[in-house]
């Protein structure tokens, strides 16, 4: 049973109690990943804990330091007095899976013993085949019931692990991912009742659980959010100044780190395809290829396909990361004076649209994502655009939603919608979205029942109001029927 002073980790709670205490005479392995400061080092402790299995985090060492580590944490786990002086990561991990036949062994951040010694994947497989059952159902090994957890927050390491010829593909009876709170549970984690303030923050801070403990010292910005990112994130003192450059710096696979914050850079911006942030950087679009590769396999940025268009178009994932480079990057050197009020009220447009605005968009498409239209579930939301024809203009709407493909039919465009954070929105607002409907329509799309969806972060004027009383097709977000 998953601990009181775990909050919320239900579905990740249970498929790891699932796996260390699934029946079988067989080893079996899980990987767990996630980006640094997801609480994973936190759930699996809790899990051993609870459990009473062996949990062995490592650090950044040589392959001597580290087994010399793993030597004392081996002993003190099995009641052995002193430590365990292991000649080889071959001899140890025999050793511990022998003595502990029937345990829940979780060995976090394992990239750094990757790092350290590249063979270690290698010998777990080989112990994991040895320990094993057979392709036909045949046990191999000596009735070992170990369960082997691999985690690690570098997401470019931990997703080659099971993949291609690696040593351990093949081998996982699961492989989770922790992810970043939603935008209304890390509404609930940080204990807001103003949805107006909970966006902010979370367009500051995303969902990430530990932004919220040690790294703010555990306060929530009360009344006043100009105060608290003036001392809370704009301060050189504080944590989360430098958060945003360490996420970089913590991937083992970028080398560059001023060509990756200028890709990041270009893309919060607002280029979001790579024809559009190369030319921003003065580079040729071959050059950026390998860095968007990188930071979309860090998870630092997400690609997405307009569905249209079907062209791909790139977004950072991090909140934290598109506050950095649209705030605080531009003016770095008055920040480290600690002229932070100076250079918030200097950038609070800036603020408005390139951080909140895209983030409000963001949380509009995981709304209608989660949100029943017509009593069907959403296939693909994403922002697309809507093209004209003839003396049409393109129309770029922020959140399309498309039920699943059937058969040879039209495809069904539940919904079209668009976002707007600042500005009250208007009946100007609704005929753009009819027309981008009917150039769906024109496109292909069966729009006899789509949904026209207008999301505000200040509200709507009575015109608008009164028209969607009146029509069923035509629906009002404001903030607290987004967190509702």
């Amino acid at each position: 049973m998953k601990p009181e002073y775990v909050f919320d980790r239900d579905r990740e709670w249970a498929a790891l109690e699932r796996f260390a205490t699934s029946l079988g005479d067989e080893m079996r392995l899980a990987v767990v990943s996630g980006r640094r400061r997801q609480g994973k080092t936190f759930l699996l402790q809790a899990l051993a804990d609870t459990l009473n299995g062996f949990y062995f985090v490592a650090v950044e060492s040589t392959s001597p330091d580290a087994l010399r580590q793993f030597g004392t944490a081996v002993a003190s786990y099995l009641g052995v007095e002193g430590t365990l002086a292991f000649g080889s990561w071959d001899e140890a991990i025999t050793y511990l899976l022998d003595h502990c036949p029937d345990r829940l062994i979780v060995i976090d951040e394992f990239p750094y013993l990757v790092k350290a010694d590249p063979v270690i994947p290698s010998i777990l497989q080989r112990e994991i085949d040895a320990r094993g059952v057979g392709t036909r159902g045949v046990h191999r090994g000596s009735g070992s019931r170990v369960r082997l957890v691999l985690a690690g927050s570098a997401m470019s390491v931990m997703g080659k692990l099971l993949a291609g010829q690696a040593p351990l593909r093949g081998r996982a009876s699961l492989d989770l991912v922790v992810q970043p709170f939603d935008y209304r549970m890390a509404r609930q984690f940080w204990g807001m009742s103003d949805p107006r303030l909970a966006l902010q923050v979370n367009a500051i801070v995303g969902g990430t659980p530990a932004y919220r403990t040690r790294f703010v010292d555990h306060e929530a910005p009360g009344d006043d959010l100009d105060d608290w990112v003036i001392r809370r994130v704009l301060s050189p003192e504080t944590p989360l100044f430098r958060e945003a450059r360490y996420l970089l710096s913590n991937e083992m696979e970028i080398r560059d780190e001023a060509l990756y914050h200028a890709v990041l850079g270009a893309i919060a911006a607002g280029n979001n395809t790579r024809g559009g942030i190369a030319g921003h950087m003065e580079r040729k679009s071959t050059d950026i290829a390998h860095p968007l590769a990188v930071l979309e396999d860090c998870q630092l940025i997400r690609k997405e396909i307009d569905p249209i268009r079907k062209r791909s178009v790139y977004r950072v994932a991090e909140p934290l990361v598109t506050f950095y480079e649209a705030v605080m990057r531009p003016a770095w050197s008055q920040l480290e004076r600690g002229w932070g009020d100076r250079v918030w009220q200097g950038s609070r447009a800036r603020f408005a649209s390139q951080v909140v605005g895209p983030h409000f968009e963001h949380v509009c498409r995981q709304f209608a994502r989660g949100r029943e239209w017509g009593g069907e579930f959403a296939s693909e939301v994403a922002a697309g655009v809507a093209p004209g024809s003839g003396r049409g203009q393109n129309i770029e709407v922020d959140v399309i939603v498309l039920a699943p493909q059937d058969g040879n039919h039209k495809r069904r465009l539940l919904s079209a919608g668009e976002a707007k954070w600042s500005g009250i929105m208007t009946l100007g607002h609704l005929r753009r979205l009819e027309q981008a409907r009917d150039q769906l329509h024109v496109r292909g799309l069966d729009t006899r029942d789509t949904v026209l969806a207008l999301y505000s972060g200040a509200g709507f004027d009575p015109a608008l109001t009164e028209a969607a009383a009146r029509d069923p097709h035509i629906l009002l977000v404001d903030l607290p029927a987004l967190y509702g």
